[in-house]
């Protein structure tokens, strides 16, 4: 039986579900890297997609077969089990309703996290059981698509560097939700972690803040920015906890935030800001999101139009798109999960990740479960300025944080216990 080794210690046994498959975990994540992997290369400047699909399939066959050995249907929370359930069974409705029985439906169901069919079942991850190793293989997941997002940004550097390169703007925004963003995590609980993973962690956050802000990328750089500001948050909570210090820091953060925005205005003989002023002030979602209110019906607010559900957008007339005069979905996040499966969607996903956070930042004893409150709130916050929920790491990470908050024994591990185990002992 696999053991644990702080087998001295209860509280982190609570943990281990007298859990026996610790190659099971390594794969699961294994197939979830390639998977990542084999889309970032599908959208290089020269992608052999045989090889690019190859690798999806692989990542699909690996975490497919190993989370269904890792399924445990024990639920500590008696209103979460309901919902969740609730929300399972709502999803499965709404991929029906858009189901298409042909090539192009197919290929974007397994090998797009966009407009796929994965987020879907992405929930099922609170479902895996979840061992100390399970975080650890995780934190080492992160750090491994963080370095290959670096790897592929310097690789790109002279397609990225092209500020009015559209299809460049593009990459970057998928090489950073596929692969940046989860980044953050790492410096949120950045004391159960040596100091090469969080300078890789690092890295990759600068990096995209700061590319953010070269391409004018307005929702990368709100995201890069508030993963920072949390991040600082929480190591004041880990070393200060005077309350008054954590309110000033608060109000500084957004005090600088703010200067930082206005001071595009005033900056005139720099280039690396030239796109940004170019775009603080230009309004892009009105005219969509007008077409939106435009086309959708009372059902279609309530119950959705589908996974496959498109939006009117007479915009969208050229050669590049399938559908001309629609679009598969709308950067306002919260808007595109109405397309797709109505306001009992939206208001599911709300009522279960609202008191998970409440619960992780207010009845937690560890970083792991702060760092899960945060990492809720920023996806609550990024559902406006950007598309966050999509089958990648980000949005696998919002419901693992979503089984800590609902998980009393995780939160319960004094902080002292999992910084130990995380740092001194390896798989």
């Amino acid at each position: 039986m696999y053991k644990i080794k702080i087998v001295t210690n209860n509280m982190l046994q609570k943990l281990d579900y007298s859990f026996n498959k610790p190659n099971t975990l390594k794969i699961f994540w294994f197939g979830i890297f390639i998977y990542m992997l084999g889309y970032s290369l599908s959208i290089t400047g020269n992608p052999i997609f045989i090889i690019c699909d190859s690798l999806e399939l692989l990542g699909i066959a690996c975490f497919s077969y190993s989370l269904s050995l890792l399924l445990n249907y024990k639920f500590e929370n008696y209103y979460f089990k309901i919902l969740y359930f609730f929300l399972l069974i709502w999803s499965l409705l709404v991929i029906a309703k858009g189901m298409k029985m042909d090539y192009i439906f197919i290929k974007k169901f397994l090998f797009s996290p966009f407009l796929g069919g994965f987020v879907y079942f992405t929930p099922l991850v609170v479902l895996s059981k979840k061992p100390p190793a399970f975080y650890k293989i995780l934190f080492k997941l992160i750090v491994a698509l963080g370095f290959l997002h670096l790897l592929l940004s310097i690789i790109s550097i002279d397609i990225l560097l092209d500020a009015n390169n559209i299809k460049a703007r593009d990459t970057f925004e998928i090489y950073v939700k596929v692969l940046a963003i989860p980044s953050g995590y790492i410096l949120m609980t950045a004391n159960y972690h040596k100091i090469t993973k969080k300078t890789i962690a690092f890295l990759t956050l600068g990096t995209t803040l700061l590319l953010s802000i070269y391409l004018a990328r307005r929702g990368l750089m709100f995201i890069s920015g508030c993963t920072f500001i949390f991040s600082y948050y929480l190591y004041i909570l880990r070393k200060k906890k005077q309350i008054l210090t954590i309110i000033f820091t608060g109000l500084m953060s957004f005090t600088f935030l703010g200067l930082g925005l206005i001071s595009f205005g005033n900056i005139n003989n720099s280039k690396f800001f030239e796109k940004a002023k170019e775009r603080i002030g230009e309004d892009t979602r009105t005219g969509v999101e007008e077409y939106y209110y435009a086309d959708m019906e009372f059902k279609d607010y309530v119950i959705g139009r589908g996974m496959s559900g498109l939006i009117a957008a007479p915009g969208e007339i050229d050669g590049e798109t399938d559908h001309p005069g629609y679009r598969e979905g709308i950067e306002t996040d919260y808007l595109n999960i109405i397309l797709k499966g109505g306001v009992i969607s939206l208001g599911l996903l709300l009522l279960i990740a609202i008191p998970a956070m409440i619960n992780c930042f207010f009845f937690s004893n560890n970083s792991l479960s702060k760092a899960a409150g945060f990492w809720i709130l920023l996806w609550l916050i990024s559902l406006y300025p950007s598309t966050v929920t999509n089958f990648t790491l980000h949005y696998i990470l919002v419901w693992i944080s979503i089984g800590i908050g609902y998980s009393k024994a995780t939160r319960e591990i004094p902080d002292k216990i999992l910084q130990e185990y995380f740092i001194k002992y390896s798989l």
